[in-house]
């Protein structure tokens, strides 16, 4: 059979497993099945349990449930109020106020939980109530924690990197480094968004109060030490060459137990809480990765990817425009699974043709999880508008609205990264040498 149909024969059985609640390990697993035993002549069975142990004991994974923990055990602490008390000062006097709280505050939430739900959470549920008693936009404060909240996915030590460097087979380090810069980037403009809407519409966001002296933000800046030790020891670490990943990752599990400590948030209810919370998340993820795995195989026996490549290569489609496709099919299926499953369930397909166009892997993974960040806020499974649903008890089109804008400047930090490229590959070649 023509690998163009059995394409189309297995997509249309994978959209109907999805529609029909099945998980979406499962539905992986099942479709590489179908795919080895109907379309070739490779033992399926054999493929199947050796394919899922492989995938199992991959020695880059040992850092996804470390970095996981690490956020748990924090969402559990008092961090999240010592950094918005640690930050106002500094960005109180700015156009738009206590808002930049939200954006810098989740970049630094991101440095050290790697999750975007427990990112935008942990920050929101101290800051929404503070904006609301000073009287902010709720509409522009629920905005930037939508937006912001993403970053977790991307500045490291982020989840999501990891698992693109195992399903892609690209350093992980080199990955945590190449993220970097566009979290810096999308920050910014982030942050000068807020700044236009507050000068053009100042009752957005009211006068922060008295001005601070230099003393007082320095004093205030002590709350951001533990935080900010806590970065520099994980990745430091890792940049530095003196840790692993997963080395570094153990390195910040002792040390968000520490910070829990010396607040007094660490009780064995909530050491078991955030135990058991690491491992339902990282075991779902990793039976994700298992079922990608194996379809990943079945594919290759069927030579769906290399015909669908073929056919890429017979467009003649440049660079730019395969970007531009993928950015709008990453979008839809975002509208429909969350981004682990969108990752993993392209990779097999996708992967081959962008080595074929030759766009560099390290690149396209940064693009992959800033796409993948796009659709944490986009319905109907937006998680981080779940969330912030369930905080501010808003309608979920009305944090959807409030989304908006910036779903539309990650589109546009998309597109800085396509024109200038190296902006996420010179710090990595920088550091490497």
């Amino acid at each position: 059979m023509d690998a163009g149909v059995i394409s189309l024969v297995l997509f249309a059985l994978l959209l109907s497993l999805l529609a029909s609640g099945l998980w979406v390990a499962p539905t992986l697993l099942a479709v590489g099945f179908v795919a080895l035993a109907g379309f070739s002549s490779a033992p399926a069975g054999s493929l199947l349990a050796s394919t899922v142990w492989d995938a199992s004991w991959n020695w880059a994974l040992t850092a996804l449930p470390l970095f996981v923990w690490m956020g748990e055990i924090l969402f559990r602490t008092r961090l999240s109020s010592d950094m918005f008390n640690g930050l106002a000062p500094w960005v109180a006097r700015l156009p738009g106020g206590l808002l930049h709280v939200n954006i810098v505050g989740c970049g630094v939430m991101a440095a050290v939980a790697g999750s975007s739900a427990v990112t935008c959470a942990t920050v929101g549920r101290m800051s929404m109530p503070e904006l609301r008693r000073r009287g902010y936009d709720e509409t522009l404060a629920i905005g930037t924690l939508a937006g912001s909240g993403t970053l977790g996915l991307l500045i490291p030590p982020s989840i999501m990197l990891i698992v693109y460097g195992v399903v892609a087979q690209q350093s992980i380090s080199r990955l945590f480094i190449a993220g970097i810069a566009p979290g810096i980037l999308i920050i910014c403009i982030f942050m000068a968004y807020v700044m236009v809407r507050a000068k053009l519409n100042p009752a957005l966001a009211p006068d922060a109060g008295p001005r601070t002296t230099f003393m007082d933000k320095l004093r205030a800046s002590r709350l951001l030490f533990p935080v900010m030790g806590l970065i520099m020891a994980v990745l430091g670490s890792i940049y530095g060459g003196y840790a692993t990943p997963t080395e570094a990752a153990t390195v910040g599990v002792v040390g968000a137990l520490v910070l829990a400590h010396l607040t007094g948030s660490l009780t064995r209810a909530s050491f078991i809480e955030s135990l058991m919370g690491a491992v339902r998340t990282s075991c779902m993820i990793a039976f994700i990765l298992a079922g990608a795995a194996f379809m990943s195989i079945a594919m290759g026996f069927t030579g769906v990817p290399r015909v669908l490549a073929s056919y890429v290569d017979a467009w003649q489609l440049s660079p730019g425009m395969l970007i531009l496709l993928l950015t709008i099919l990453y979008i839809f299926l975002g509208c429909f699974l969350d981004g682990v499953s969108m990752m993993v369930l392209t990779a097999a397909v996708v992967l081959p043709m962008v080595q074929a166009a030759g766009i560099d892997l390290l690149w396209f993974g940064i693009f992959t999880v800033i796409v993948v960040e796009m659709a944490q806020i986009t319905p109907p499974v937006g998680f981080n508008l779940f969330v912030l649903q369930s905080m501010t008890g808003r309608d979920l089109l009305q944090v959807t609205k409030a989304a908006a804008p910036f779903f539309v400047l990650m589109l546009l930090s998309i597109l800085f990264i396509s024109v200038f490229p190296n902006f996420i590959l010179w710090p990595v070649q920088y550091m490497v040498q």
